[in-house]
């Protein structure tokens, strides 16, 4: 190998090192470096429950940012929240549907995702069923990496 080709090799491996190193200290947004991160975005630290009823229900389609899914406009005490619950076809195959002016309860991670404070759910309870998402963690029923659906 010539010495230039080792030193771009060396400055390669120093920049993939390098952006490993800073991708794996960001925890969710808005929640701070090195934040305890469970599912994308998903803060165990930052959970809340809510009642509220819901004003709006709407399949989102955004693959490229994750942030696409089944999304809920839940009106409560403390005001208007979006609610972020997993894939439609996962509600869907759970038995679930949720439709405008439904009482819920849900508990999630309270999160800021493009500065806009949202809640990741984790369970949401409606007419006394209950509905899992997501682990304790956080992490996705859906996706096969929770720790609670093995």
């Amino acid at each position: 190998m010539t010495r230039s080709a080792l030193i771009l090799f060396g400055a390669t491996m120093l920049l993939g090192m390098s952006t490993l190193a800073f991708a794996q200290t960001r925890g969710p947004q808005g929640a701070g470096r090195g934040a305890p991160q469970g599912g994308r975005n998903y803060d165990p630290a930052s959970e809340v429950t809510m009642a509220g009823t819901i004003d709006d229900v709407r399949n989102v389609t955004a693959p490229a940012n994750g942030l696409g899914g089944l999304h809920l406009t839940v009106r409560g005490d403390a005001g208007v929240l979006d609610v972020h619950l997993g894939p439609a076809s996962f509600v869907k195959a759970k038995h679930f549907e949720f439709a405008k002016g439904d009482a819920i309860t849900v508990t999630g991670s309270k999160v800021k995702i493009g500065g806009q404070d949202v809640v990741i759910a984790r369970e949401v309870t409606k007419g006394g069923q209950v509905l899992t998402l997501r682990d304790a963690k956080g992490f996705p029923l859906w996706s096969g990496r929770a720790r609670g659906a093995r």
